[in-house]
């Protein structure tokens, strides 16, 4: 199964994905958040966007991937800001998808030529080759859908043409060197070679493949990169440093820890190991040396927010709740309530059992919840908070605010009905009930009619 989805991960490089986000794993970090909205907000505004409505979403997947699925959201996976060697690869990566989003290009092209059938045909023809039978999975490709993968991949290179030229338009705009596009690339060429794709083999046909080969993008990009003044400019340095963290700490999180440990040995003394080390010995179960590594970050650099969060969560995950306060407080107090430190220091704060720290977390958590309504964690937290405070009505709200970002209905309803019995009939919370009500009622009857189908 990993193989085959690493095959099918690289067959689809920088398209649109034919699977929702959410199944793969929505992973939420304040400080990677914040630097992937830095490095696309130029951009952003060069594609003549609003960068308010605009996100980039991390998704916990080592394969290398970037795509949109509607609306003004560019999702890319961990395992893209591991093989960068650059912010400015990333930023390359970016522009090209913000063209798939200006392109208005559609997640799925269902022209009766080219539906979703065809597309289920080719994936299930690479598991089977993936899984060691090239013949049937051949075969699966080729039994009546060649004709209409054919036609819709050909539509798919055409929108990945315009999106790359839409790419050099936005980095030429915004003034940031295009080196960053080119060199990541380059990557995906090595990549075709070490997986047997040649542009010059007559075997493979290219009309089958979604992307044109990677040899050919650079050519056709390099002439309109480099004639712009942008292409000398120079990297933003505090950028680049601010990667080479989240790189080290995204490494640290999703890796085996042995691979983070060998890639960042104790001999290895930057920021960036320190950081490495600290996730990978906190996932491990070595509190004492994870809790060394963040102390170590903190001693270089004593009022970095994100490294008091790292402090105070390794703490706070070790059972000591109450020695987490401190530096999650700072940190929290540092970003101005920035939501995702925000709910960590709430989460610490309910942790100790004190009931004197059940209104400050009260407080803290409802400005989580305020700046980031899809955080269920925070819901979750709060909803801890009006149960020990003997709130059931507030405490049937939170769970249904959690339950209807998580794709519960049967829950949020419940919940929903619980909190209007119980809260005053007008007020602001009981409209919120209302309309979570509403809404799940409409998800819980489709899901009742798809189940009748089924059966």
């Amino acid at each position: 199964m990993k193989r085959f989805s690493a095959l099918l991960a690289f067959l689809c490089l920088l398209v649109f994905a034919a699977q929702p986000a959410a199944a793969q794993g929505i992973l939420r970090d304040a400080e990677t958040e914040s630097l992937l909205s830095d490095i696309a907000r130029p951009l952003v505004v060069a594609a003549g966007l609003n960068p308010q409505n605009f996100r980039v979403v991390l998704i916990h997947d080592n394969s290398i991937n970037a795509f949109v699925a509607g609306g003004q959201i560019i999702y890319v996976h961990t395992g893209l800001i591991d093989a960068a060697d650059t912010a400015n690869e990333v930023q390359g990566v970016l522009a090209h998808e913000l063209g798939h989003i200006t392109g208005g290009h559609a997640v799925f092209q269902n022209d009766g030529g080219a539906g979703g059938i065809s597309l289920l045909s080719l994936a299930l023809g690479l598991a089977a080759i993936a899984a060691g039978a090239p013949e049937a999975g051949s075969g699966i490709m080729m039994a009546g859908q060649r004709a209409a993968i054919g036609k819709y991949l050909a539509f798919s290179r055409t929108q990945e043409a315009s999106a790359d030229a839409a790419g050099v338009r936005y980095l030429n705009t915004a003034g940031i060197s295009g080196r960053g596009m080119l060199e990541f690339f380059k990557k995906l060429q090595n990549l075709e070679y070490r997986y047997g794709y040649y542009a010059s083999d007559p075997d493979n046909d290219p009309f089958y493949r979604t992307h044109p080969m990677s040899a050919d993008r650079v050519a056709t990009l390099t002439t309109d990169l480099q004639k712009s003044a942008a292409w000398s400019a120079p990297t933003d340095a505090a950028i680049e440093l601010r990667f080479k963290r989240v790189q080290a700490k995204l490494r640290g999180f999703v890796n085996e820890p042995k691979k983070t440990l060998a890639a960042y040995p104790l001999s290895n003394q930057s920021i960036f190991a320190h950081y490495a080390r600290a996730y990978a010995y906190h996932l491990s179960g070595y509190p004492d040396q994870a809790a060394a590594e963040s102390m170590a970050l903190v001693k270089i650099a004593p009022d970095d927010p994100y490294f008091l969060e790292l402090e105070g969560q390794i703490l706070l995950e070790s059972g000591k709740p109450a020695e987490a306060l401190v530096p999650l407080r700072k940190a929290t107090e540092a970003t101005n309530y920035q939501p995702l430190i925000a709910t960590l220091f709430g989460h610490a704060l309910i942790a100790t059992e004190d009931p004197k720290h059940l209104e400050e977390a009260e407080k803290v958590l409802r400005q989580a919840v305020a700046r980031d309504k899809e955080n269920p964690a925070a819901w979750y937290q709060l909803g801890m908070v009006y149960e020990r405070k003997g709130d059931i009505a507030r405490t049937a709200l939170a769970t249904a605010e959690r339950a209807n970002l998580t794709g519960d209905p049967m829950t949020a309803l419940a919940s929903a009905r619980a909190a209007m019995a119980g809260l005053p009939q007008g007020s602001s919370d009981w409209i919120r009930a209302q309309d979570i009500m509403m809404v799940s009622q409409t998800a819980v009857e489709e899901l009742r009619k798809n189940q009748g189908r089924r059966r």
